[in-house]
């Protein structure tokens, strides 16, 4: 007999619908039934493209003598950690309260009030079985200990990620930031690029932050750590060189063997990082790259709807990594003559360059490219040469059995695909990128924002309606403003407006002068937790933060000025004691510290002086423009002729005739 994940949405939930353990969905019914019967809960969250997920499942939830425990003395439920964040941060925090670590299985044991008692990642078999054995006996002998741990444990909770109220520097300094940035650096990896550790996972927004700071402060050493980084991430096996998009981390220090889910939210990103590191460095490879991982998701990810779904599996057939391995023979087979040169350029072995024998992951050397010329072809020959080759080898991959797809669509994670997909046209003129951008942010609007003008974190289902988090908002809002700055039409810059006004309304505490993850109308966990630290995501404050700033410059409004420079000073303390973990928060500091470049583009041809711009950049600029007077820094500037204008701390040039012109004043 199935359970009652059987009725919900969630592919991850929807796995676990045929297990023994009578798994419940989140909400009312299940938590009363543990109040009711006095029965301890097991909150178990993961998500669908999680390899260890389906680990412990197999083992342990698919086990019936397991199952038995969990159903005699607990009242189980299955959370999908994408679709319910705001579970997941509560319970994971706990987790690493408990363990100084976390991660994915998370499973967490709690009182009937949810108050959690014990917790931690992936168990094997019998030590999951164990433990609950355990725990079930103490709480029928000695339920005050576990009343008594629960409440010291929720005290910690509450606690945790609370920053003080900082008064606001007079200014902040170069030397605020050489404090961040120097002992940051020292944990570079020279040898393989990014830094000095295993697993490696890209966190696009940390090389944002010093692609930046490299161009801003003059550093041609980390501006060049920047690209030796993103040249290793983009050649290695943590890139799909067949398919396009990249994996969500690589198992080893050299970029080389994935952990193979793809993640929307981590492509997002990396779009956009590419992107800013073309304009910055016209490396061929970069817009291989994007291009690349746009027809991904194009051909993959995206719906009729034009939402992008969430994620890929890393599993095929139950098995790791299936779908993009190759053997020598199959590379012979499909390439023919050419199996010689192209085994070279992607590493493929007769014995295999993975753990498993005779298996390979396509992997380039870094100058893998220079093979061009050892066949006399010129740099475009070459071009459609190996993109004709990627085509055969993608086809016989076809023919396999793919990994699964979870179809979600998550208003934060395609808020930031939106972004990268904006950024991309600017960076490459491409027209179709816009106009996929363009339908993802209609999706957007006609599916996630309500008529009361609030978000929903995905679309509605027959279940329920989930309303949106502070990061759905801050992602949104971000996207709508480079909407605007790509489009100049003022719609996407109102939508963004009203965006950040709900949020405030919903999210902002102004008496504590922080932004918290949940809304005041969502429901009540056990605590309301606000979102700090940058992950491999920007956390929502950070994001929020920063696009109060710019609305705050666009639209001449105080108030969003004076939230976001508060926000700054209660996180500025921190940033220095762990600047990876603070990187958004570091981009704002740098923005702070060099200024933002307000540049205003007026008359018919200020879309063609955008164009020529974004051949250029300026790592801390707004733009905006037009022929309408619609914001402050347009009014009494919009003419016949074309001008442009930049303005910085409430000062302004005098009207450029060309980008040329602008570009020499900046």
């Amino acid at each position: 007999m199935a359970n009652q994940l059987q009725f919900e949405n969630s592919p991850y939930l929807k796995q676990h619908a045929n297990n023994p353990v009578d798994w419940m969905p989140w909400g009312p019914e299940a938590l009363k039934k543990a109040t009711d019967e006095n029965k301890l809960i097991i909150v178990s969250i993961g998500y669908s493209a999680c390899h260890w997920c389906h680990v412990m499942e197999r083992e342990s939830f698919e086990n019936s003598a397991i199952a038995q425990t969990m159903n005699k003395f607990f009242v189980s439920i299955k959370i999908d950690r994408e679709e319910r964040p705001d579970i997941d941060q509560v319970y994971m925090l706990a987790v690493q309260l408990m363990t100084n670590g976390g991660g994915w299985p998370l499973n967490c044991i709690c009182l009937p009030d949810g108050r959690p008692i014990y917790g931690g990642t992936y168990f094997k078999p019998h030590d999951w079985q164990n433990i609950l054995l355990q725990i079930a006996q103490m709480w029928e002998d000695k339920p005050e200990v576990a009343l008594e741990y629960a409440e010291k444990l929720n005290n910690g909770i509450q606690r945790a990620e609370k920053l003080p109220i900082h008064s606001i520097p007079e200014q902040y300094t170069i030397e605020d930031l050489r404090e961040i940035v120097t002992p940051w650096t020292e944990t570079f990896d020279k040898k393989d690029g990014g830094y000095q550790r295993a697993p490696k996972f890209p966190l696009p927004n940390n090389w944002l932050f010093f692609l930046k700071y490299g161009v801003l402060a003059d550093d041609k050493e980390i501006l060049n750590h920047v690209h030796f980084t993103l040249k290793k991430i983009g050649s290695g096996g943590i890139y799909d060189q067949i398919g396009g998009g990249f994996a969500r981390y690589s198992v080893d220090p050299y970029w080389h063997i994935p952990h193979f889910e793809k993640m929307l939210y981590d492509n997002g990103q990396l779009l956009s990082l590419y992107a800013e590191a073309y304009q910055q460095h016209k490396d061929p490879f970069y817009k291989r790259i994007i291009e690349e991982t746009i027809a991904w998701a194009e051909r993959e990810m995206l719906a009729p709807n034009h939402g992008f779904y969430s994620a890929l599996d890393a599993d095929s057939e139950g098995i790791e990594g299936k779908f993009y391995s190759f053997s020598k023979t199959e590379f012979d087979e499909v390439l023919g003559k050419d199996a010689g040169l192209f085994s070279q350029y992607f590493n493929i072995t007769e014995l295999g360059n993975w753990e498993e024998e005779q298996t390979n992951i396509p992997i380039c050397a870094i100058n893998a490219d220079q093979l061009a010329a050892k066949v006399n072809m010129s740099a475009d020959e070459w071009s459609e040469f190996l993109k004709d080759s990627k085509k055969k080898l993608y086809d016989f991959r076809e023919k396999r059995v793919r990994p699964g797809l979870d179809h979600k669509q998550l208003t934060s994670w395609n808020a930031l695909f939106l972004k990268g997909l904006v950024d991309a046209y600017s960076s490459l003129d491409n027209r179709h990128f816009l106009e996929l951008a363009l339908n993802n942010a209609q999706f957007i609007c006609n599916e996630l924002i309500q008529n009361n003008g609030q978000l929903l974190h995905q679309p509605e289902d027959k279940n329920r309606a989930i309303a949106g988090f502070l990061d759905d908002y801050a992602f949104t809002v971000e996207a709508f403003i480079v909407l605007y700055e790509a489009t100049f039409d003022f719609n996407w810059l109102t939508k963004a407006r009203q965006l950040a006004d709900k949020a405030i309304a919903l999210f902002y505490d102004g008496s504590q002068k922080t932004f918290y993850y949940t809304s005041s109308e969502a429901e009540q966990l056990i605590a309301r937790k606000s979102e700090i630290m940058d992950n491999v995501i920007p956390s929502s404050s950070s994001t929020m933060t920063r696009q109060l700033k710019r609305l705050g410059l666009l639209f001449d409004n105080e108030n969003y000025i004076a939230i976001s420079d508060q926000l700054l000073a209660n996180v500025f303390p921190q940033i220095k004691t762990y600047g990876s973990a603070y990187s958004n928060w570091a981009i704002l500091l740098l923005e702070e510290r060099y200024g933002i470049n307000e540049i205003a583009l007026t008359g018919k041809k200020a879309m063609a002086f955008k164009h020529e711009l974004d051949q250029y950049y300026i790592p801390n600029k707004i733009v905006l423009g037009g022929t309408e007077e619609n914001l402050p820094l347009l009014k009494h500037r919009v003419g016949k002729d074309t001008k442009a204008y930049i303005c910085k701390n409430r000062t302004c040039s005098l009207p450029q005739d060309s980008i040329k012109a602008l570009i020499n004043y900046i």
